[in-house]
């Protein structure tokens, strides 16, 4: 790249802040954020490497600016009317994840989906550890992407988790693509659910016939992915012989290669049918990779899972609780109920998603485990509307609870041994915490203190 080309980074989070250490002094470089500056955390200017930076916080913005480049943070909208003013003039629009995809030498696993691209992305490189000393784990989990770019060799493995915001206009996709369940989300960011779907579809649209798809064949909008792809396409399932890996009476199953057994389902440590899922689509990977098979069976029995995802915090007078505050839309609490057959203090609600409860009641009416709902957060009346609308919850509902401390103190009164609490909120987090983390760390501090 040119000396001192005029950068223009959208977004002062995560990514913009790596962005700008990427460029560094190669670049004047303009950040632009639409938070005030009292809004951004004071620790985002220490993390800044370099000082040749402006900055447009809030309502200022730059005037007359002539840009090389537009770098655009995930948060940011390709038409947010910021970005649109300067691409209207003809200014190069990319984004680090495009930036990344076009100078990593090394092979890129890239992991999306709904749900479970974090656990996902977690256990390839779990694997892929096992026999590669230089493997990497970047994207929405581990490192941002920029950041770990100079150190990737040309044998080097890179795992990416990938969002919606990622790969809405990505022009590369990976060598090995996965596809998760897809369901709905983030519907308060895009357009519509078709938007949604169709933000996905880079991971596998440029693939070459010298590259792989993994996708889930239990999803029907997931399977509709591999119509997108030249790539050699592997399926996993926990419900069928799926043409790549799947699971059948306790077993799971690699058709890579060839028919295999590789170890039970009862040795794998992650609780929940849709981290069967997750296990399947993360064998697929390292069966393709050539990860053998001692090294995966190893991996399975002593992989946990990632924090704030179905993660079992305490058992307290014989009382299990999860902290499962990952899970803001209703598909992932659908899946966290289905997990356990034990009976469940089941905590719900939170922020607004634009999401569609209906599924999640009808569960909830069905379900013969739940026997008391505590709602909290702005949509609580949403979801109790939706499970008196689809039939009698015969059990206790519980609302109006202000704090964690709240929260919790009353599921333990509810709760008897061999009983289950389960935060799996099924919304955002930001009407009474700062994001899905404060939330889950309030209800493991607040667990401890039961103790």
């Amino acid at each position: 790249m040119d000396n001192r080309k005029n950068i223009a980074i959208f977004g002062f989070g995560k990514e913009g802040i790596s962005a700008a250490n990427y460029f560094g002094s190669m670049a004047n470089l303009s950040i632009i954020d639409d938070k005030s500056q009292d809004k951004i955390p004071k620790e985002n200017f220490k993390k800044l490497k370099t000082k040749n930076a402006r900055f447009y916080f809030g309502k200022i913005f730059p005037k007359d600016e002539k840009f090389d480049m537009l770098v655009r943070s995930p948060g940011f909208r390709p038409d947010h009317p910021k970005i649109t003013r300067f691409t209207s003039q003809g200014f190069q629009l990319t984004s680090p994840t495009n930036i990344f995809f076009e100078n990593c030498p090394g092979t890129i696993i890239g992991v999306t989906g709904t749900k479970g691209k974090g656990t996902t992305s977690a256990l390839i490189y779990e694997f892929l550890k096992t026999q590669n000393a230089n493997a990497f784990l970047a994207g929405n989990i581990g490192d941002p992407m920029l950041e770990i770019l100079p150190k990737i060799k040309t044998n080097n493995l890179v795992v990416l988790e990938l969002s919606s915001f990622q790969l809405m206009d990505l022009k590369t996709s990976p060598h090995v693509a996965v596809v998760l369940m897809i369901t709905s989300e983030h519907l308060n960011w895009h357009k519509d659910q078709n938007e949604y779907v169709k933000s996905k579809e880079s991971i596998v649209s440029y693939q070459t016939q010298k590259d792989f798809a993994i996708i889930n064949h239990d999803f029907e909008q997931s399977k509709l992915y591999a119509q997108k792809t030249k790539g050699k396409v592997y399926y996993f399932s926990t419900q069928n012989k799926a043409g790549g890996v799947y699971t059948k009476d306790g077993i799971i199953y690699s058709q890579i290669g060839k028919l295999e057994k590789l170890c039970q389902t009862k040795q794998i440590l992650l609780p929940g049918q849709h981290n069967l899922q997750n296990v399947c689509a993360s064998v697929a990977v390292a069966k393709i990779l050539k990860i053998q098979n001692s090294n995966i069976v190893k991996v399975l029995t002593v992989f946990r899972g990632l924090t704030h995802r179905l993660e079992l915090i305490s058992e307290i007078a014989g009382v299990k609780y999860y902290n499962d505050s990952y899970s803001t839309i209703p598909e992932t609490s659908i899946a966290a109920i289905s997990a356990f057959k034990e009976p469940k203090i089941l905590i719900l609600g939170g922020s607004s998603k634009n999401s569609n409860f209906k599924q999640l009641a009808e569960t909830i009416v069905m379900s013969k485990s739940i026997k008391a709902l505590i709602l909290i957060g702005k949509e609580a009346g949403t979801i109790k509307r939706a499970v008196i609308t689809h039939g009698r919850f015969h059990n206790q509902i519980i609302e109006n609870l202000k704090s964690m401390e709240q929260i919790v103190k009353t599921a333990q009164k509810i709760a008897r041994r061999r009983d289950i609490v389960l935060l799996s909120p099924a919304c955002a987090s930001f009407d009474m915490f700062k994001n899905y983390e404060d939330r889950g760390q309030q209800f493991i501090s607040e667990v401890n203190k039961l103790k």
